[in-house]
């Protein structure tokens, strides 16, 4: 690619998964030396403002990421021009990044381990209603995402 890549993760209120793929990509895209564009957003707006979730914030942190100026936010209709790729954590969220992309929109629309191979059409389970080790799981998740998505936009296999 010859502009530099903007990627923007998505799910549904924005405190949870979103921002955690945000900080494995940001974490992931570092190490790699690519230098990217990169954000987080959600589909609903009852969290606009809110930090990410404390557990949330406690698995970054026991990957060495401090997510604590992370705010949610909602997706906007100028997301679809301003990133290259527009990443969903679940169908639903695609479903709904689908229905509100704008005509002409240049982003790139996929689910987030669409890009793990063997992983393709799966989705990160929201982890918000469960324990702390949900968070773990989803870590494990969204880093595999990072790191291919990664990979993908170094075009490497």
């Amino acid at each position: 690619m010859t502009a530099r890549p903007a990627v923007l993760f998505v799910c549904m209120g924005n405190i949870c998964r979103s921002p955690l793929a945000e900080a494995a990509f940001r974490q992931a895209a570092g190490a790699a030396g690519l230098e990217v564009v990169v954000d987080s957003a959600g589909t609903g707006n009852w969290h606009a403002g809110s930090p990410p979730d404390r557990r949330a914030c406690a698995v970054a942190r026991q990957h060495g990421i401090d997510m604590g100026r992370y705010r949610a936010r909602v997706v906007r209709p100028a997301d679809f021009t301003r990133f290259t790729h527009i990443i969903a954590l679940d169908h639903a969220n695609l479903a709904h990044l689908r229905a509100m992309r704008p005509e002409g929109a240049r982003a790139a629309l996929s689910l987030l381990l669409d890009h793990v191979p063997g992983r393709q059409g799966e989705a990160v389970a929201d982890p918000y209603y469960g324990d702390a080790s949900g968070f773990e799981t989803t870590w494990r998740d969204v880093s595999a995402g990072a790191e291919a998505l990664v990979r993908l936009l170094q075009g490497r296999p």
